[in-house]
């Protein structure tokens, strides 16, 4: 596997952990399938925007078809996960996603016939390792009884979410990444607006550009992650997923004055030489 993908994959991982943490805020405010709405919605615009300088062309109908597929499995992924980003700690929702990993391994075994090497199952366990050692560090810390429904929903779009990284690498070697991206945020939207009509309520202006930042991010995430997927295999990028929990550790310090425990940073050093282990050739 070349470095490229391996850097892209990573740096869409970047993103995307700044994107959880807008929406982790905006939580607050709305219920979730409107704040999973408005992310697609925004993120809609902005592809759409993108679309209308880069010219990719019309896709054609079996794209449409798989695409519109595969937003069943993102809608789900992206309400469980955000209903749980509004439930639980940033830092502990990524650490409960960290399980993906492990099924992107099995789905990309049975859905794309991909080998599994042992370097990477021993990435997988090490990161997973390192996960561990966060959660049996942290237990029984604060005052706040667990939310039992966003574990739930927590490891319910970790499952979803393996999924769905698994069709992105089968479609992404198929289709333009802008059409990918395109139908990823369209699809969505479209799927989730019954929903968020039934709970919707006023939307603060104030609120309106993080919205807009959330679109932004969520776009540029998945182009970076569709074009690494294009050229790598789902199982040897997966756990470079692992990385969302140092970039948790930071937004947690820098925005929300958290100080990291030991555990972080110990479970980050394992996290990190899982990534480092999967990335190298």
């Amino acid at each position: 596997m070349h470095f490229g993908p391996a850097l892209r994959a990573a740096a869409g991982i970047a993103v995307l952990s700044i994107m959880d943490a807008v929406i982790k805020a905006m939580a607050v405010h709305y219920p979730t399938f409107q704040v999973t709405f408005l992310r697609f919605t925004f993120g809609s615009l902005v592809a759409i925007g993108i679309v209308a300088v880069s010219r990719p062309g019309w896709p054609s109908s079996e794209t449409i078809k798989a695409n519109l597929a595969r937003s069943v499995v993102g809608v789900i992924t992206a309400v469980s996960f955000f209903y749980a980003l509004g439930q639980l700690p940033l830092a502990e929702t990524l650490v409960l996603s960290f399980l993906s990993p492990m099924f992107v391994a099995l789905f990309g075994l049975l859905l794309l016939r991909e080998r599994v090497d042992t370097r990477v199952l021993a990435a997988i366990a090490v990161g997973f390792g390192g996960t561990l050692v966060v959660v049996l560090g942290q237990s029984g810390e604060g005052s706040v009884p667990r939310s039992w429904t966003g574990v739930g929903a927590a490891l319910l779009s970790a499952v979803t979410y393996a999924l769905s990284l698994v069709l992105l690498r089968q479609r992404a070697q198929r289709d333009k990444f802008m059409h990918i991206v395109l139908l990823s945020n369209l699809g969505p939207a479209v799927l989730v607006a019954p929903f968020a009509l039934l709970v919707w309520g006023p939307v603060d202006v104030t609120h309106l550009g993080w919205f807009l930042v959330m679109g932004m991010l969520g776009t540029a995430g998945h182009i970076l992650l569709a074009t690494a997927y294009a050229k790598a295999e789902a199982a040897r990028l997966a756990p470079l997923e692992y990385t969302a929990l140092i970039w948790a550790a930071f937004i947690g310090y820098g925005v929300f004055q958290e100080i990291p425990t030991w555990a972080t940073f110990g479970g980050g050093i394992l996290i990190v030489s899982a990534a480092a282990l999967a990335s190298r050739r």
